[in-house]
């Protein structure tokens, strides 16, 4: 039964890190919006299988990453509060993950809904041709 305490509490506190993310983190809320927004778009366009598979992924590749940029921002300015160029550099090089994670979501999500949205697009200009 201590187990089973025990796996419920360590849900609160992974829901309380969470909360504060999505409470104070705008680069976070940022990107839980662009995901969301993702989402919806796999549910209009009813892509396929794996597509929407490599999408979830990288969603939560960018929103992880953003997550380990945040911790290793907390744990550097307990360590090292006056800026001290490790200590910036540090901050730096997380933010460069997050940016390159991101860039490589934008590259898949661009090559998976390119040809939903060129479909969509084209059939929509042979009805005013033919009008």
């Amino acid at each position: 039964m201590d187990n089973i305490h025990k796996f419920f509490k360590s849900f609160r506190y992974a829901f309380r890190g969470l909360k504060h993310m999505l409470k104070n983190e705008q680069s976070f809320q940022i990107q839980m919006l662009v995901g969301l927004f993702v989402i919806i778009l796999m549910f209009i366009f009813s892509i396929r299988g794996w597509e929407k598979v490599a999408l979830f992924l990288v969603i939560f590749l960018v929103l992880v990453m953003e997550l380990i940029n945040t911790i290793f921002e907390r744990v550097v300015d307990i360590l090292k509060p006056r800026v001290h160029p490790y200590a910036r550099l540090i901050k730096d090089i997380m933010a460069a993950a997050v940016l390159i994670s991101s860039i490589g979501a934008i590259v898949v999500g661009i090559t998976i809904f390119y040809p939903y949205f060129k479909e969509l697009f084209f059939a929509n200009n042979l009805v005013f041709l033919y009008n």
